[in-house]
């Protein structure tokens, strides 16, 4: 994979096809590899990049004493598109909804459209039972090592508390071999997810940083699950009447990770709105 430098550290990423840039963020415990099934079902003419954030999947510790808050992760994924020297970025998010917040922050001057899988926002925090479960983990002696063994027992990882809610169909094996043998590896890939679980941010903040998103200017695709029971339906409703140029488009029989369960829906809708919105981008 290649590697980046940024201030916090070291960033992997994957990096594939040419064109205007789309940068596809990720989940707690998870990395890159959540978007394997729909990637490559994706339009070709576009630059799909796919970062591996701090939360325990990643393949490398960032520098001791970095800021792993909401506001640095923020800040990390800023300092991750001037790097790349990135512009007019379609900044697609699914399950994490920290880096919705770049607006709150004046952090998004390179980002042009927003893609929103079901994610954090208003006040869902911790998001459901496997939010509730991951904030317990972070907090317990050994709990996120422990969560990462469980995670491998597939009826364990079927329970509501676990991804039993996160994805309707098993999530395979060897994706979550991929996302839990890093953190399972290196104890200090654990303390950068812990030094975000224990950073202290409120269901206040993320109402704030959630209504900043009425000032963000570019058009937004909302792609909501319709039977998602961890990211409330009504909230992909909330947030496509708050972004002026949102979108909402509903994907049935999915949850939260509407990639994992209805890969050929997802990509039509995501074909759909990268195509026409370009288009038009280059007609005016």
């Amino acid at each position: 994979m290649p590697t980046i430098d940024l201030p916090a550290g070291q960033v992997h990423y994957r990096d594939q096809g040419q064109g205007p840039p789309v940068v596809l963020l990720h989940g707690v415990l998870m990395n890159h590899t959540v978007w394997n099934p729909v990637i490559d079902l994706l339009p070709t003419g576009f630059r799909y990049i796919r970062p591996d954030l701090p939360f325990g999947a990643h393949p490398a510790p960032l520098r001791p004493g970095t800021d792993l808050s909401l506001r640095g992760l923020n800040q990390l994924i800023a300092d991750f598109l001037t790097a790349l020297d990135l512009r007019e970025v379609t900044l697609v998010h699914s399950d994490w909804g920290g880096g919705l917040f770049l607006t709150a922050y004046g952090l998004d001057e390179r980002v042009g459209r927003l893609i929103v899988f079901p994610s954090e926002a208003f006040d869902n925090f911790p998001p459901g039972l496997p939010g509730k479960t991951a904030t317990l983990a972070s907090y317990l002696p050994g709990g996120v090592a422990m969560a990462l063994r469980q995670m491998r027992i597939g009826w364990l990882r079927r329970s509501p508390l676990i991804f039993g809610w996160m994805a309707r169909t098993d999530i395979p094996d060897d994706l979550v071999r991929a996302w839990t043998e890093p953190g399972m590896r290196d104890p200090r890939l654990r303390a950068d997810l812990l030094a975000y679980t224990r950073s202290g941010f409120t269901e206040d903040e993320l109402v704030a940083d959630t209504e900043a998103l009425r000032h963000f200017p570019g058009e937004t695709l909302v792609l909501w699950s319709s039977a998602d029971k961890v990211m409330p339906r009504d909230h992909g409703r909330r947030l496509a009447d708050l972004i002026p140029r949102a979108r909402l488009v509903e994907i049935d029989d999915a949850y939260v990770l509407s990639m994992l369960d209805q890969p050929t829906a997802v990509a039509a809708a995501v074909t759909e709105f990268l195509t026409t919105t370009t288009a038009h981008r280059a007609n005016h």
